[in-house]
């Protein structure tokens, strides 16, 4: 079919109080998993590209974005195409030709006035071109090669009074907050400030949205969702879980050269992940 408007996936979750998953792809492999993954579970999907993710692709976004778009013609659930983590105005840029209808314009590293500034920009100019936008405020941490952050420093959550003040000046369409996840997290050890939550959920009229979902235990992911998360993150858990099961064939298998053997079932454990975790958050 073709593609969904990550807009309109995020919005009928917030009305039905479940959330849209939105998975991280690098690889066709990731696109091919997260699709079958959905499939198996009836469920809609975003395809998340990242700009590390497009760094790794030689600084080109066509190729993946013209992969996924082909893959999403073909599935039997909605699939929508999300361009995540922009900070190169360049990139933001090429979203509406290569087949992205939403962005989240990343300038959280920056001081708040300048953050509302580059946000409000990119917000207009994305909804000049008919992209849906989101924007993150608060420090959820571990993204574009940084560690981790500690996601109790003070400082690093989300103020819902400052929250509401800059969805108003930003106009941004949904807001990633930060409420005890991580970037990057290879643990499951992640506790949310579900009290946090539910002050912005009350407090903010846009979908929140929730990143580093990888770290965080699906009780927590279930939780969240109830309380007002609206689209969940995931991409470190896809590659956990694709690195697992190729170094598990390759040392069962130390005489395989060819590459489909192994990547075939890399693909296959994200595609049993992507199921798995929209099966947690959709109860």
């Amino acid at each position: 079919m073709p593609l969904a408007a990550t807009g309109d996936l995020v919005v009928a979750a917030a009305e039905a109080r479940t959330a849209v998953v939105a998975f991280n792809i690098i690889t066709l492999e990731h696109v091919e998993a997260v699709i079958a993954g959905a499939e198996s579970v009836d469920a809609p999907v975003v395809l998340q590209v990242s700009e590390n993710a497009v760094k790794f692709r030689y600084g080109r976004l066509l190729p993946l974005a013209r992969a996924a778009t082909a893959a999403a013609a073909r599935a039997s659930v909605p699939v929508a195409l999300h361009l995540d983590h922009v900070q190169s105005d360049d990139l933001l840029r090429q979203a509406p030709g290569a087949g992205f209808s939403s962005v989240m314009y990343d300038a959280a590293r920056l001081p708040y006035e300048q953050n509302l500034a580059a946000t409000r920009a990119a917000a207009d100019w994305a909804h000049a071109q008919g992209l849906w936008i989101e924007a993150e405020l608060g420090e959820v941490g571990g993204k574009h090669g940084e560690p981790p952050l500690d996601a109790h420093a003070p400082g690093a959550r989300t103020d819902p009074a400052e929250a509401r003040a800059f969805v108003a000046d930003s106009g941004v369409d949904g807001l990633a907050v930060a409420i005890g996840s991580s970037h990057a997290m290879t643990t499951r050890t992640a506790t949310l400030d579900h009290d946090l939550l539910k002050r912005l959920t009350a407090t903010l009229g846009v979908p929140l949205v929730l990143h580093g979902s990888s770290g965080v235990p699906d009780d927590e992911l279930a939780a969240a969702v109830r309380g007002g998360i609206s689209k969940v993150n995931v991409g470190t858990a896809l590659n956990i879980a694709m690195t697992g099961a190729i170094r598990e064939f390759l040392a069962a298998h130390p005489e395989a050269v060819d590459s489909r053997k192994y990547l075939s079932v890399g693909r296959e454990a994200m595609a049993r992940a992507v199921a798995r975790l929209i099966g947690v958050l959709q109860g």
